[in-house]
């Protein structure tokens, strides 16, 4: 793809913060041609780019030959449970259930969402006639079509931190639990999901992306509302009972690194050791298995977010909460 010259800052450095930060998951190379700017995608392939010094240990024990350039496209699935290394497959997951099953935009679903993070960034996805076109491609994108859900995730178009967007958008009557640990949460807080748009900043300025933003309201749960909560009887407090997809990133048990390439000068990472993963990872799975009908269970992905989630953690941590998972499933 090719962008104005004015489009992005002539200062490399600043211009690689620009594409940084629009790409997100991906990197992106420019070069200045008599069109403009020549961009080039692709998915990271140096260890400089990955900030888990382990990362190694923990793809060899995923195995089917993943290497750094292919982990992003990583999943398998074993009975009900999706096991992936990005999460943004979770979407894609979702979408197959939304087709198979004939779900209906004004359906009620529920999300139980285990995680560090939100995941409601703005994704690469442009808004026009009702319909969704990747920014990257331009193809369309429909949550009730799985294979363009899975060719905007395959072109960066729907990322990490921003898989969850268009799902809300796309059920607008969704409901969101979200289950996280201090220091990111500390206390239970409501809010009220508005669903808006927001100018595209780079590839074009005049279109309108997807975007999510939350308004604190009193205590409640219900159909368009977001809970996050590091207790579990608050976020598992009167469940409905309605179609229910969950969502586990491992980087809730342990978020050592952040994604972040300075994280050995945090003053506090949120780094505890495996004993209290796993007798956390117990905690959970309790929970849920007390809370929710496994009738109710349509999806379960699990997420091991390189880079997040330590990778020396992935095969003691899936030994205990897959086969959790499954029995829940299985009630």
């Amino acid at each position: 793809m090719t962008l104005p010259v004015d489009r992005l800052p002539a200062s490399k450095p600043s211009r690689h913060a620009v594409l940084r930060d629009y790409f997100c998951d991906k990197d992106a190379t420019s070069v200045l041609g008599d069109a403009g700017w020549h961009l080039n995608l692709s998915w990271p392939d140096g260890l400089d780019r990955h900030v888990d010094p382990r990362l190694q240990e923990g793809l060899a024990w995923w195995g089917d030959n993943v290497t750094l350039p292919i982990m992003a496209l990583a999943r398998t699935r074993k009975q009900h449970v999706l096991s992936v290394l990005y999460d943004t497959w979770t979407l894609q997951s979702w979408s197959e259930w939304v087709h198979a099953a004939g779900i209906s935009s004004d359906e009620h679903v529920l999300i139980l969402h285990v995680d560090d993070h939100r995941d409601l960034a703005s994704p690469r996805l442009f808004e026009g006639n009702g319909r969704w076109k990747d920014a990257i491609t331009g193809s369309f994108c429909d949550l009730g079509d799985p294979a363009s859900v899975r060719t905007a995730i395959e072109s960066g178009a729907i990322g990490m931190g921003s898989f969850l967007t268009p799902f809300l958008h796309g059920f607008p009557k969704a409901e969101v639990r979200q289950l996280c640990q201090p220091p990111k949460v500390t206390k239970t807080q409501d809010f009220a999901i508005g669903l808006i748009r927001q100018a595209d900043d780079l590839l074009d300025p005049s279109q309108f992306r997807p975007a999510v933003q939350l308004t604190p309201t009193v205590r409640q749960t219900g159909p368009g509302l977001y809970r996050s909560t590091p207790n579990l009887d608050d976020w598992l407090e009167d469940l409905p009972t309605r179609p229910t997809v969950l969502h586990i990133d491992m980087d809730f048990f342990n978020n050592r690194y952040d994604g972040d390439t300075d994280w050995q000068s945090r003053e506090k990472p949120f780094d505890p050791p495996l004993d209290h993963i796993l007798g956390k990872i117990d905690d959970v799975t309790a929970a849920l298995n007390r809370s929710v009908l496994g009738s109710q269970l349509a999806d379960i992905v699990v997420a091991y977010s390189p880079g997040f989630f330590p990778a020396e953690y992935w095969q003691e941590a899936t030994d205990r909460i897959v086969p959790a998972l499954e029995r829940i499933y299985g009630r």
